[in-house]
């Protein structure tokens, strides 16, 4: 196949016409994505710190109020499963 080498030409001229044209845009372009890009990983990053952390408090804070609620079950069950006895108070003699 035989191409004619006005078209070819006119071609390259157009693309290297527009990379021309966008050369000013490309450079900001690209920085602002980079700064999208990086921004969006540190936000990315806190979060996961933050949920990290808060999932750790929790499971923490349900272990300690669990172990708590035990304790205080078997302590509540220990005094009011043996009734005291009933015994009259003696009487103390006062003196002046």
């Amino acid at each position: 196949m035989s191409q004619n080498p006005i078209t070819s030409t006119a071609a390259a001229l157009g693309i290297a016409g527009g990379a021309a044209l966008l050369a000013p845009i490309a450079a900001p372009t690209l920085h602002g994505i980079a700064g999208i890009a990086v921004v969006g990983l540190g936000v990315y990053a806190s979060g996961s710190a933050f949920m990290n952390a808060t999932s750790l408090l929790n499971g923490k804070a349900f272990e300690i109020f669990s172990e708590g609620a035990q304790a205080a079950g078997f302590i509540k069950a220990a005094i009011l499963s043996k009734p005291k006895p009933k015994v009259q108070a003696k009487e103390v003699p006062f003196k002046w």
